[in-house]
């Protein structure tokens, strides 16, 4: 089956050699057409009943999430009625794709826990890690941008993630600052964002290139081993992209596994949803370890953009 598209030709190609066959077709259909709008309902702020009850009194038709409690989808249509919404503007809800949601659900920290979230900004993951440990605890959210620092601060604020403490430092070195530190980490890395290409937004893609790819992968080595640094032994942490890329994702694990070798657990992984495929073992003839199967590429759906998740855990 021929594809027409103005996607640029060489990323489709480099997908071919990602996604299976049998999943070709729906990932590429996601490119060209609109998903559902999705959000979480902020536990901080409001309870799941009271903020679905001041939705539904705007007519807006939330269906439930399966695998999180806290999470609903609306048809696209309604995304402006929500995003218009007092509930979004006062903080009882947050609208984030539910492939976002995932990270933290995996991470699954606890109440009283020490959390780093690396490279945080705009916040959301960090505002779903401060509901799930219910406000207790101390989450670090380090943001290196200074236009989404002050986005991230404000996204905390409103949103009433108290625990949350902002600071605006390079990220690279907090390893340094702070070692073996926290009980869990998130790295949400910077990348080159193929997730969110649509084509009926040449915006999202015109600047896409494999130089681009190798110039995210660079930035995002010295994050990866500054978080392991600042990870406790027996500490878990979850390193995720919304790249399809290999160079960004498993070649980034497996520099991991290559320079702490056993200390690096890759943890096995089971989502909640159909829609994933194991981590790659190989890509452009490089082979890499086995174990990097048990990471998982989140393929895009009508509800989900892609995503991809390794959960590591450092061996005491």
């Amino acid at each position: 089956m021929s594809y027409s598209s103005p996607l640029p030709a060489e990323f489709l190609q480099r997908l071919t050699a990602i996604v299976p066959p049998s999943w070709y077709e729906q990932v590429f259909a996601t490119f060209h057409q609109h998903r559902t709008c999705s959000f979480r309902v902020n536990t901080l702020r409001s309870s799941t009943a009271d903020a679905l009850a001041e939705l539904s009194a705007l007519d807006i038709s939330a269906s439930p999430v399966p695998w999180c409690a806290e999470a609903f989808v609306v048809p696209h249509g309604q995304r402006s009625l929500l995003s218009t919404s007092a509930a979004f503007s006062e903080g009882r809800i947050y609208i984030q794709n539910l492939s976002s949601m995932a990270p933290v659900l995996l991470l699954n920290p606890r109440p009283g826990e020490q959390v780093l979230d690396l490279a945080a900004a705009p916040g959301g993951k960090t505002l779903h890690l401060a509901a799930l440990m219910e406000n207790r605890g101390w989450i670090s959210a380090v943001e290196a941008v200074k236009d989404r620092f002050f986005r991230l601060k404000a996204n905390v604020e409103a949103f009433g993630a108290s625990i949350v403490h902002t600071y605006l430092r390079d990220g690279r070195t907090v390893g340094l600052a702070c070692p073996e530190h926290f009980d869990r980490v998130l790295l949400d890395a910077p990348c080159s964002s193929e997730a969110r290409f649509h084509a009926d937004n040449p915006a999202s893609w015109q600047f896409w290139s494999p130089a681009k790819i190798r110039e995210a992968a660079r930035k995002q080595k010295p994050l990866l081993f500054s978080a392991w640094q600042s990870l406790k032994p027996g500490g878990t942490m979850v390193y995720c992209t919304c790249s399809f890329a290999p160079e960004e994702n498993e070649a980034m694990v497996a520099a991991l596994l290559k320079k702490y070798g056993d200390a690096v657990d890759i943890l096995p992984l089971e989502l909640p949803f159909a829609n994933t495929i194991p981590g790659l073992t190989h890509w452009l003839g490089k082979e890499f370890d086995p174990r990097l199967e048990r990471t998982r590429r989140i393929l895009p759906d009508a509800f989900m953009d892609s995503f991809y998740l390794a959960h590591l855990r450092k061996v005491p």
